[in-house]
């Protein structure tokens, strides 16, 4: 039986220049929307902290509710985008996230707050795979590589945008408006993928919820998945970690750094961040014409991420912008993940097994993010809340040594004789 996706390359497709505009550009804006929703604690957890009496253990369980709310809803995401399409779904997503951000900024306590934060979390967890998954339906199979870089790049945007532009905002309102604001933006852009989006039909039928559920027995009992799971788990999850919520107070602590000074760093990591996106594929793309695979890559570029952390434990110059550089640049090098699995994989489970991988993934950024607050909670904090760099060291140390285990399984595993 032919496979739906097969069919899918046989309707005739809209012009590039349309899908562009129609197709694109609205999951770009929900991918937008992820990373400002991701990204923008970082900036306001001290005001938040003062407003509502958060301290380190109680920041990293808030913020990283997100993430836990984001990796539970991975695998039905994924038999959703397969079933119902990307349309439908990240415009019910859209608006969970809206309603989300409008709970958030009307939250006075922690309890509150945490709802919010997990809704918007729910709610952008198809910001990617279902730019991903809409990318795979209407556009031709060589063209994928591009259209995911400008998602992804997008993303970095989002991440800018979380940083200064939020300061710049708390002269005219405080977070409460901000996020009121982005309840607003997140409607609207649901109403853009909803109304612009264009439905494309397959011949035949979507395996049932059932079938598809079944094949996750198959993604989740493969050699090469959990060669490659671990080490993307844990870099994945302490790249977010950091650069979503824990460079603020880092910054602020062991740098020194007033608010606006923070801000400022941020934008400049979220920039380098957002170029090591878009340059991450056309590196990728030349070392593979050259012979070299996705997964020596992939290594290399996450072993440059791994050792670029020993900075945070041993600031020899907290001031310094380039070791930031470094770790924006090389965080993203795990993305290889997915076109490795994908490529493993009939490309009709392309969902599922991006799903199956990204559920670990945000799971481990809840685990760490949350997992960094409570260690730094073990230390006295001064007056106005400030935490001692020891704090950070045995924080950032104990999950940097559990990057240095995996990527030695990463490796040895290899050498057993899956080199896939």
């Amino acid at each position: 039986m032919a496979s739906a996706t097969e069919n899918i390359d046989k309707t005739p497709a809209i012009g590039v220049t349309r899908a562009v505009l129609t197709v694109c550009l609205p999951f770009a804006l929900g991918y937008f929307l992820s990373y400002l929703y991701r990204t923008v604690n970082a900036v306001i957890s001290d005001r938040l902290s003062q407003d509502v009496g958060l301290d380190a253990h109680d920041l990293g369980l808030l913020t990283s509710a997100y993430f836990l709310a984001f990796a539970a809803a991975q695998i039905p995401l994924g038999m959703f985008l397969d079933r119902y399409g990307p349309r439908r779904v990240q415009t019910i997503l859209m608006c969970v996230a809206g309603l989300g951000a409008l709970v958030f900024s009307l939250s006075g306590e922690q309890a509150g707050l945490m709802i919010g934060r997990a809704l918007i979390g729910l709610g952008v967890a198809g910001g990617l795979m279902a730019s991903l998954k809409a990318i795979t339906i209407w556009f031709p199979k060589r063209r994928w590589p591009l259209f995911n870089a400008i998602i992804l790049t997008t993303g970095g945007i989002g991440a800018m945008a979380a940083t200064t532009p939020i300061h710049w905002a708390f002269g005219f309102t405080d977070w409460r408006g901000v996020f009121m604001g982005l309840a607003g933006i997140s409607a609207m852009v649901a109403a853009v993928i909803f109304l612009s989006v264009p439905e494309r039909k397959t011949v035949v039928a979507t395996p049932s919820l059932g079938q598809q559920l079944r094949t996750l027995g198959d993604i989740y009992g493969n050699r090469l998945f959990w060669r490659v799971a671990p080490i993307t788990v844990l870099v994945a999850a302490a790249g977010m970690a950091i650069q979503t919520l824990w460079t603020g107070p880092w910054l602020r602590d062991v740098a020194g750094l007033n608010q606006a000074d923070t801000a400022s760093y941020l934008l400049m990591i979220a920039a380098w961040m957002t170029v090591g996106f878009a340059l991450g594929g056309v590196i990728t793309d030349i070392l593979t014409r050259y012979g070299f695979s996705l997964m020596a890559i992939m290594g290399t570029g996450m072993l440059i991420f791994i050792l670029s952390q020993l900075y945070l434990i041993f600031p020899f110059d907290p001031l310094a912008q380039w070791p930031w550089a470094v770790f924006a640049l090389s965080a993203n090098m795990m993305v290889l993940a997915f076109p490795i699995l994908s490529g493993h994989f009939p490309l009709e489970l392309a969902g599922r097994v991006n799903t199956a991988l990204n559920v670990f993934v945000f799971g481990g950024a809840f685990a760490v993010q949350y997992g960094i607050g409570a260690i730094i909670h073990l230390y006295p904090a001064d007056a106005g809340n400030h935490y001692p760099p020891e704090a950070y060291q045995a924080a950032i140390g104990t999950f940097l040594v559990l990057q240095g285990l995996t990527f030695l399984w990463f490796l040895l595993f290899r050498k057993k004789g899956n080199s896939s």
